[in-house]
């Protein structure tokens, strides 16, 4: 595997002057890990200017499966990219919790964008309730053969994977570097079965309260490629200690 892949999910934080300051710190910075920011949509064109001619990439937290129309507030995936972004976030719990996100609203969207280009990071993970009943893995096959449906084996290598238990999405814990193991592996060899033994490659990240201190140990496991940052991705100074785990 290639190095670490660490990106940033700011969610609905920062100022456009934040982001702006928050960009200027990294690119004077040195990091292992390939870093990706996925800020608000508003600061899409901003970041990947300012950014532009480094290594890091930019991306938006989210898009319509639409190409145009009357959806409001909504952006498509030809948006993204004129903004200069190049990977889209999809499927993240929170999507799916607070807008009704479903594997098959998410699914149109994974298409809409490898159709236009763009890198989609999939995001996928099962409630505290799903992994205390024995069903986690059954979650995450359903939610990949779900989310995936419909995309080749040539557009899967556009594709990468952020897991995140969602009993660990901004609670303060943590799967054990074991937990997180045993779901990226799995994860690993569905997508294998999915789109051939080449794609058992492709990138996972592990997601839910990662901090510079854990980063560490997570990172040593086989199986787990980088990490999806939320809260600690806000502090540039964190951020770039989780850059450097690896």
């Amino acid at each position: 595997m290639e190095n670490l892949l660490v990106a940033a999910n700011w969610k609905m934080h920062k100022t456009l002057q934040e982001a702006e300051e928050f960009a200027e710190d990294i690119k004077a910075a040195k990091a292992k890990a390939s870093l990706l920011i996925f800020p608000p949509s508003p600061y899409l064109a901003r970041l990947s200017a300012l950014l532009e001619g480094t290594s890091i990439e930019v991306g938006a937290q989210n898009m319509h499966a639409e190409e145009k129309g009357a959806f409001t507030g909504e952006i498509s995936a030809a948006m993204v990219k004129s903004c200069g972004a190049s990977r889209v976030l999809l499927g993240h719990s929170e999507r799916r919790q607070h807008f009704g996100e479903t594997n098959a609203s998410i699914n149109g969207k994974v298409k809409a964008a490898l159709k236009h280009g763009l890198k989609a990071m999939l995001c996928i993970g099962e409630t505290s309730s799903e992994r205390e009943s024995g069903r986690a893995m059954d979650v995450l096959r359903a939610q990949l053969e779900e989310c995936l449906g419909g995309v080749s084996a040539k557009e899967a290598g556009r594709i990468t994977i952020a897991y995140e238990p969602v009993w660990a999405i901004g609670t303060g814990k943590t799967a054990t570097p074991q937990q997180a193991q045993e779901a990226h592996a799995f994860i690993r060899k569905t997508l294998s079965g999915l789109f051939g033994k080449e794609y058992s490659k492709t990138r996972i990240l592990y997601g839910g309260s990662v901090t510079p201190e854990n980063a560490v140990s997570l990172f040593r496991e086989k199986d787990v490629d980088g990490a999806l940052v939320g809260g600690a991705s806000l502090d540039v100074g964190k951020f770039l200690k989780i850059g450097n785990a690896g």
